[in-house]
Parts: structure tokens; C-alpha cells; sequence
């Protein structure tokens, strides 16, 4: 009996020791396949939100760009990074024509330079998005010589029209926009935010290829980070009405396999109005 009982508190135990190295939430991902391009829009409704998550709309091979709840849940900002063509985490160390060049800082915008995730330039604003509201994005990649200069537009909160964030420069051997793709975060990481979830909805996504045809992207692959210290039953993805979703962290139930490829009906022709990007 006495042995038994050890064991049966060595397994209690380790469980305990187990749960305790849990920090986040796991990050989940969607992979939209699409041709290279000259734009790529999307659109987000943040369904579920707490303090430190990263609603990412609009990722691809060079950068990301999307909505951030910081410390407090009226601390919200849209950010928009793009990587230097170097390895490393510390910015300061990248030599200075490795660094990602600033072509246009919008009104109201913060830019500096980030690192710990590699390095490169970064936007951030302030940014008054709702739980339930339908964000904008629009992202273009213009390829000039053996770099590409990538600007990011957002639909203002109010309807009053786009926003023009930043314009990054960086060396890509000449690139188009390709590997596109959206994810919500958990960057908190502080062990209780792994049991708080975060849910967002993507659809209406578009891709301007270089030949300037319109794809609609109606597919998307479900994937998820693997760090140790990640909850790693509590994700899901799925498509709703024409909408895909991803939700991660609290008490969420895995229905949609890893890896798996989903399909959403078309919306029609629903391209959008890009008229106030002054964008050809």
C-alpha cells in the first residue's frame, strides 16, 4: 500500500511540476496558399481577447502586420514589422546596410528598430479596435532592384477611410510578396495567460498576383508552434460562414487536425475598395 500510494503521489507530482513550467498559450497559425504578388489584403474580427495577445492578419516570408492587446485592455495598437536579411536577435549589432530602411512614417506612428525574434524596423500606433469589429489590412510589396519596399495600410476604426502606416525597405534579392499567412499569440507568457483564451476570425483575403489578376484565398493550413512551454491541447481552427477562425489558450478543445487543409466558400466578388491607398 505504502508503495502504491508513492507512486500514485510521484505521478500527482510530476503533473504538478508539468503544469507549473507551462507559460503561454500555444501560437496557431493559418497558411494561405497563393501565387507571389504585388498585394495582399485581409480582413479580422478579434472575437476573444486578453492583455499580451497578437492578432497577426497579414504575415508573409519578410514580416508581419496586425492588432496587439499590450498591458491593460485599453492599451491597443496596430503593428507592422518587416526583418532585416540578417541572422541574429540584437539589433544593434547588424551592420547598417543590412538594416531595414524607413521610405515613410505615417502621422501618429512610433518606429523603431526590434530584435529578440530576429531583427529589423517595426510600427506601432495606438489603435481602437473592438472586440466584434471588422478590421482592414492591406499590405504591398514593390520590388525595386534587389530589394523590395513593403507599405502597410489599415481601415481606420471609425470607417473614415485608410490609414498609411509605414513604408520598410529591406533586401529580398528582388522578391515579390509570397508565404502568406495569419496566427494569434500569446507573447505574455507569464503562465496564467496559457489559461485565458484569444479567438479571431479571417476572411475576405486577396492576393494581387504580379500579373495583377485577383486570387481569393479560400484555403488555409492549420499549423501551430512547439515550444516546451507551450499548452499544447488547447488550440483549435476551423471555417464558420465563410470565415476561417483560430483560438488558443483557456479552455479550448481541439476539433481541427494539425496540418490539416480547410476550405471556406468564396465570398464572391467582394474585392476591396482601394481607392484612398493611392495604390495603382
Amino acid at each position: 500500500m505504502l508503495v502504491r500510494a508513492l507512486l500514485v503521489l510521484g505521478v500527482t507530482l510530476a503533473f504538478v511540476v508539468d503544469a507549473a513550467e507551462i507559460r503561454a498559450a500555444r501560437s496557431v497559425h493559418l497558411g494561405y496558399p497563393a501565387p507571389e504578388g504585388r498585394l495582399f489584403y485581409n480582413e479580422m474580427v478579434i472575437e476573444e481577447s486578453v492583455n499580451g495577445s497578437y492578432f497577426m492578419a497579414c504575415g508573409w516570408n519578410t514580416g508581419y502586420f496586425g492588432l496587439q492587446q499590450l498591458d491593460r485592455p485599453d492599451q491597443k495598437v496596430v503593428i507592422f514589422s518587416v526583418w532585416d536579411p540578417s541572422k541574429g536577435d540584437d539589433p544593434s549589432a547588424v551592420k547598417t546596410e543590412d538594416r531595414v530602411e524607413l521610405l515613410h512614417e505615417g502621422e501618429g506612428v512610433r518606429i523603431r528598430r526590434f530584435g529578440g525574434e530576429g531583427t529589423g524596423g517595426q510600427c506601432m500606433a495606438p489603435f481602437a479596435w473592438t472586440v466584434g469589429g471588422t478590421n482592414r489590412f492591406l499590405l504591398r510589396g514593390e520590388v525595386q532592384g534587389t530589394k523590395t519596399a513593403y507599405t502597410a495600410w489599415v481601415g481606420r476604426p471609425d470607417g473614415s477611410g485608410w490609414w498609411k502606416l509605414a513604408t520598410f525597405r529591406t533586401r529580398t534579392g528582388g522578391s515579390p510578396l509570397s508565404g502568406y499567412y495569419s496566427f494569434v499569440e500569446d507573447f505574455r507568457r507569464d503562465g496564467t495567460s496559457a489559461r485565458e483564451a484569444r479567438r479571431a476570425r479571417f476572411g475576405n483575403g486577396w492576393v494581387r498576383t504580379t500579373q495583377s489578376d485577383w486570387i481569393s484565398l479560400t484555403r488555409a493550413r492549420f499549423t501551430a508552434s512547439g515550444a516546451e512551454w507551450e499548452a499544447k491541447d488547447t488550440i483549435n481552427a476551423g471555417q464558420l460562414n465563410g470565415w476561417f477562425f483560430l483560438q488558443t489558450g483557456g479552455d479550448t478543445r481541439q476539433q481541427q487536425a494539425l496540418k490539416s487543409v480547410m476550405e471556406r466558400a468564396p465570398w464572391g466578388v467582394a474585392l476591396p475598395d482601394l481607392s484612398a491607398t493611392a495604390d495603382p
